[in-house]
C-alpha cells in the first residue's frame, strides 16, 4: 500500500464512514459512562479505555467479514461493539452479573465473544498474538479463506512473543493482520525508550513482509489500509505488518494521572480527535450536522438503557464458583 492513501480513503462510501462514526460514538459515550460508574463504586476492578483511539478498532472491524478473526485489545471497545456485542453485555461483564461474558470472574475488558468470532486480550501482551497466528494456520491449513487481524500496543513489540510471532507468520504465511497501535506511551515510557527504529514499520523488511504506517486517528485510512492487507492474506500473501499511531488519551487505567505526559503533547492530538475529524469528512460530503448528533443521542439512550438492564441482572452465587473453571 503507498503512503499516500487518500485517494483510497476517498472512495470509502458514505455509508460505511457513517457506520465507522456510529460505532466510534458508541464506544466513547459507553466508554465515558463507565468511568463515572466505576468512580461511583459500582464496578471493581480495573478499567481501562480506549478514549482518542477510537479510529483504529472502528476502521479495522469494518474491513473484515463476520467469519474473520479479530482478537481485541483492551482499548478496542469499538471493535466489540461494530461485530455485535452489544453495551448491555460489557456492563453484564463489569458489573460482575451472572449473566455476563465471565459469568462474574472477571472485572476487566478480559473478554470477548467467540461466537462473533472475536478472541479476548490476554495478559500480559502481547500474548494473544500466538494464538492469533495459531488460528491463521488453521484457517490456512483447512483452505477456510479466514483471516485473523490481531492488535497490540507499541510497548509489546519488545516482547519476545510479538518477534516469535511475526516470525512464524512471515515464514508460513499465516493470513494475519498485526496491527500495533502505537499510542507512544507503554504506560509512562515514552517510544524513545522503547525502540531505536525511526517507526516500527521499519521491522517489517527485517521479517520479509509488508509494514505500512497510517495516521491512527483517521478512520478511513485505517480501514483502506486494513482492507488491503486483509484481501492480500486472504489471497495467500501472507502477513501484514500495520502501525497505527495514536494518542491515549486517559491514563494506563483510571489509577493512573497520565502526569508524565506532557500537556502540550495531548493538546496537539486533543486537536485531532478521531471522532471530530470523521464529523469533519462527513459534513464535508453533504451529512447534516442533524444526522451527525442521532448518533450521539442514539449512543446515549442505549448505554442508559444498558446500564438500568444490566444493574438489574442476577448476580452470581456462590453455588456457581466451580463452574466453568478447569482444575
Amino acid at each position: 500500500m503507498p503512503g499516500d492513501v487518500s485517494a483510497a480513503r476517498a472512495g470509502v462510501a458514505t455509508d460505511v464512514a457513517l457506520e465507522m462514526h456510529r460505532w466510534m460514538v458508541l464506544s466513547r459515550v459507553l466508554e465515558e459512562r463507565l468511568l463515572a460508574l466505576y468512580r461511583q463504586g459500582r464496578i471493581r476492578g480495573r478499567l481501562l479505555t480506549g478514549r482518542g483511539q477510537e479510529a483504529i478498532p472502528a476502521g479495522a472491524a469494518l474491513a473484515v467479514r463476520p467469519d474473520d478473526v479479530m482478537c481485541i485489545m483492551h482499548r478496542d471497545m469499538a471493535a466489540h461493539l461494530a461485530r455485535g456485542t452489544t453495551p448491555e453485555t460489557v456492563l453484564l461483564h463489569y458489573f460482575g452479573k451472572a449473566t455476563g461474558p465471565s459469568r462474574g470472574r472477571d472485572g476487566d475488558i478480559h473478554f470477548a465473544e467467540w461466537s462473533r468470532n472475536n478472541f479476548p486480550m490476554v495478559s500480559h501482551l502481547p500474548d494473544s498474538l500466538p494464538v492469533a497466528v495459531g488460528i491463521a494456520m488453521a484457517s490456512r491449513l483447512r483452505d477456510e479463506g479466514i483471516v485473523v487481524v490481531a492488535f497490540c500496543g507499541e510497548g509489546s513489540t519488545s516482547t519476545g512473543a510479538w518477534h516469535e510471532s511475526i516470525n512464524f507468520a512471515a515464514v508460513f504465511e499465516a493470513p494475519t493482520v498485526f496491527i500495533v497501535e502505537n499510542n507512544q506511551y507503554a504506560y509512562s515510557t515514552p517510544v524513545e525508550r522503547q525502540y531505536r527504529a525511526r517507526a516500527l514499520v521499519d521491522r517489517g523488511p527485517g521479517y520479509g513482509i509488508p509494514a505500512v504506517g497510517v495516521d491512527g486517528n483517521d478512520a478511513l485510512a485505517v480501514h483502506c489500509v486494513v482492507a488491503e492487507a486483509v484481501e492480500r492474506a486472504r489471497l495467500g500473501g501472507g502477513p501484514t505488518l500495520v502501525e497505527a499511531l495514536t494518542m491515549r488519551m486517559d491514563g494506563h487505567a483510571v489509577h493512573d494521572d497520565a502526569s508524565y505526559v506532557p500537556d502540550e503533547l495531548l493538546e496537539q492530538w486533543r486537536r485531532r480527535d478521531p471522532i471530530d475529524r470523521l464529523a469533519h469528512e462527513l459534513r464535508g460530503r453533504g451529512v447534516g450536522e442533524m444526522r451527525l448528533q442521532v448518533d450521539w443521542r442514539s449512543a446515549r439512550d442505549a448505554v442508559e438503557i444498558a446500564v438500568d438492564r444490566a444493574w438489574s441482572a442476577p448476580d452470581p452465587t456462590p453455588d456457581d464458583v466451580s463452574s466453568g473453571v478447569f482444575a
